[in-house]
């Protein structure tokens, strides 16, 4: 007789080489997942997505399903190769590799047209820019939340009497139900190509033979319909769950002021103090994700303001003048004036230290970089001027800025009919709380010379900015450009113009801007933001922000600063502020040092330039006026999110953002794979089972010394 305790040591020997064979198997999938992962895909790592936006009434821009969309990969070149992705081809969904040529209004209704054949689109960069322009925003910006309206202007309304953008085809206010991306690598570009003709061409006009080569992309957005929707999703979610799923966000950011003269930020000024206000904007868009280059729309225009501000700071009497100056840069102006409504609302309730009623006057810079036969228009608003007073202001606001350009040949300052409109401005949203004297300074006589206008196209090849062949990042940072010069000069004439109208008579015509100043500005923001000039000026624990070697973008996005607003508050602190004695602690806690007062100033520590040998930085600290102030609408602090009367665009949520191409199989070979992947684990299953039944017969375990049989 056998002993006792043979049948459960050897039940518990097949279950122990059971544990051990599926403990073995688990680690070889978790050793090898990833290298099995990488044979199969090939990841696209430069691409930027197309995202959902939403307002009080709308969703605009792109999704994919939740698991991404994936289809077989077709080449167009050519508009006569969609038809092979609208009706021939045999093989639906086809994700279209679209050359950006073709990337028009045109072309994408077609595709939106037949989304059951369509899974997704990658967009190729088109170089060089189309020749004819391109630009996906609408013909009349922000239309709806500017000046005119049916009460006010109604000439002027919904840009009847000038379709400013007049090349802009609204795509990018457009809802596509599928993924779009854009390729930004010319590398990965050609490679997707190539795999394309590798597996999907066909032959003699006869199907392509599977394996065909595949993209997948992943873009699901979270949020849907409207900002309201998706902000009462939101509210709902914060106010009942414990870990609260947001699914969207409100765009916001942070606009730059400073004053001339520093002003004590914890009250507000009183009312005989008068304020020049100089303004402009700061962000810029694309149909795509956080690529904005802006070179046209933004950032020709906000360089040209910080110039102006180093150039009047230099003038010795400037602390003496009997009007103080403001130099403001917006941040959400692209989506109905995020930036200005904002501020302008804050003024209205004394949240903010200047107040409506101490602006004296308004000037402008819109879009200057392409001014035709030296031209800078001056733009004035028709229907405030029929108030003599007003009119008699700007009347002299103009005169100003014509004498001041006297002195500047190659800057020609142009007046233009009276009964002409506004361009989309941050003034007119200033205008529509109170009346003052304002002028918008632009290239354009009525439409916009910028062919791509909140394009990717809208770069600083689009305002003729380029460097000589072999030169060093260094040699280029430091190269001034012609349009470096142009817009230098159009700089001193604002400086100039500044001066006057805060009251100075002595020094006019010693301010001048600095091109060299301007080239460095422009090579950073348009060509290489990771530059040693960007690199010295700026805190250390921001270094991260400037990227690796390309340009800033300029979108206004949901977190914030972003990366464009702390670099231009800190290239205006350091423009026009002064460095002080101070160590690291005493400049990042001033309250504790005699003479210093942060409600006066704000304080800097920075990196500072390299020492002589290369090998360490000579920190310093920078004491100016340069401050933040919040950029999001009112209609968020005020829960109006249907709101007409102030901006209300959100941001969709997403988790995951990623694109990649593989080889996939036919149908019928995938069917046959999962039968047969079937029938083995069914099998496994048997095996397992019959083994375990009769492991006592299979696994017999060794008797034990000393045991006996009777």
């Amino acid at each position: 007789m056998a002993t006792a305790g043979g049948g459960s040591a050897a039940e518990l020997g097949s279950r122990g080489l059971l544990c051990l064979l599926s403990f073995c198997v688990l680690l070889a999938g978790l050793c090898g997942g990833n290298s099995v992962e990488r044979k199969i895909y090939i990841p696209l790592n430069k691409t930027a997505p197309c995202v959902r936006l939403l307002n009080a009434t709308h969703q605009i821009g792109c999704h994919s399903s939740i698991s991404g969309d994936t289809g077989v990969i077709h080449v167009v070149e050519k508009e006569e190769d969609l038809q092979w992705v609208l009706t021939d081809g045999p093989n639906p969904p086809y994700m279209v590799l679209l050359e950006g040529t073709l990337f028009t209004r045109k072309v994408m209704e077609k595709l939106k047209g037949s989304t059951s054949r369509i899974a997704g689109l990658a967009v190729s960069l088109a170089k060089p820019s189309p020749a004819a322009g391109f630009s996906p925003s609408v013909q009349c910006p922000n239309d709806g939340f500017g000046l005119y309206s049916n009460s006010y202007g109604p000439e002027f309304a919904h840009c009847r009497d000038i379709q400013w953008n007049y090349l802009g085809d609204g795509l990018a206010y457009e809802d596509f139900s599928f993924p779009i991306f854009l390729l930004e690598d010319e590398n990965e570009t050609n490679v997707i190509k190539q795999c394309y003709r590798d597996h999907n061409l066909s032959q003699n006009g006869s199907a392509p033979v599977f394996p065909l080569c595949a993209m997948q992309l992943f873009s699901h957005m979270h949020a849907v319909l409207s900002t309201v929707t998706c902000m009462r999703r939101s509210s709902i979610q914060s106010t009942f769950s414990i870990n609260p799923e947001i699914v969207c966000d409100p765009l916001s950011d942070y606009n730059v002021w400073s004053m001339l003269k520093p002003i004590n930020t914890s009250g507000t000024l009183e009312p005989d103090d008068k304020v020049v206000v100089v303004a402009t904007q700061l962000d810029s868009r694309s149909f795509f994700w956080n690529v904005a280059p802006g070179a046209e729309s933004a950032v020709a225009s906000f360089v040209t303001q910080l110039a102006a501000a180093e150039a009047l700071y230099k003038a010795p009497d400037v602390t003496t003048l009997p009007r103080n100056v403001m130099f403001v840069f917006f941040q959400g102006e692209t989506f109905d004036y995020i930036g200005s409504s904002r501020m302008v609302y804050d003024m209205e309730r004394g949240k903010f230290p200047v107040q409506l009623e101490n602006i004296d006057s308004f000037v402008e810079l819109r879009q200057v970089a392409l001014r035709e036969s030296l031209e800078l228009w001056m733009h004035t608003d028709p229907v405030s001027q029929k108030n003599k007073s007003v009119q008699s202001q700007v009347e002299h606001l103009l005169t100003t800025l014509e004498e001041s350009g006297a002195g500047v040949p190659t800057v020609v300052l142009r007046r233009l009919n009276q009964s002409q409109p506004l361009p989309p401005s941050s003034l007119q949203r200033f205008l529509r709380a109170r009346n003052i004297s304002g002028v918008v300074l632009t290239d354009h006589a009525t439409v916009f010379h910028n062919r791509y206008y909140h394009s990717v196209y809208d770069t600083a090849e689009n305002i003729n900015v380029s460097y000589p062949g072999q030169q060093s990042p260094e040699e280029d940072l430091d190269f001034v450009t012609d349009t470096a010069k142009a817009l230098a000069d159009v700089a001193t004439v604002l400086g100039r113009a500044l001066y006057q109208l805060a009251g100075g008579t002595n020094f006019r015509d010693t301010i001048q801007a600095d091109p060299h100043t301007v080239t460095r500005l422009l090579y950073g923001f348009l060509v290489r933001a990771n530059n040693s000039w960007f690199q010295s000026i700026l805190r250390q624990d921001l270094r991260s922000f400037l990227g690796d070697q390309g340009p800033l973008q300029h979108y206004i996005a949901v977190s914030s600063p972003t990366n464009t607003t702390y670099v231009v508050q800190y290239a205006l602190a350091n423009l026009t502020g002064k460095v002080v004695d101070l160590t690291r602690e005493q400049c990042q806690d001033p309250s504790k040092v005699p003479n210093e007062n942060k409600d006066l100033y704000e304080y800097m520590w920075v990196q500072g330039p390299l020492n002589s040998n290369g090998t360490e930085r000579l920190p310093y600290c920078v004491r100016s006026t340069a401050r933040l102030v919040r950029a999001v609408s009112p209609a968020f602090e005020l829960g109006q999110w249907g709101s007409t009367e102030y901006s209300t665009w959100t941001e969709s949520r997403w988790k995951d953002i990623r694109a990649r191409i593989f080889l996939i199989a036919s149908k019928e070979l995938e069917l046959i794979t999962l039968a047969v992947g079937f029938g083995v684990l069914v099998c496994s299953l048997v095996i397992t089972y019959c083994v375990n039944a009769k492991a006592d017969v299979l696994f017999i375990a060794p008797r034990e010394p000393g045991s006996v049989s009777l």
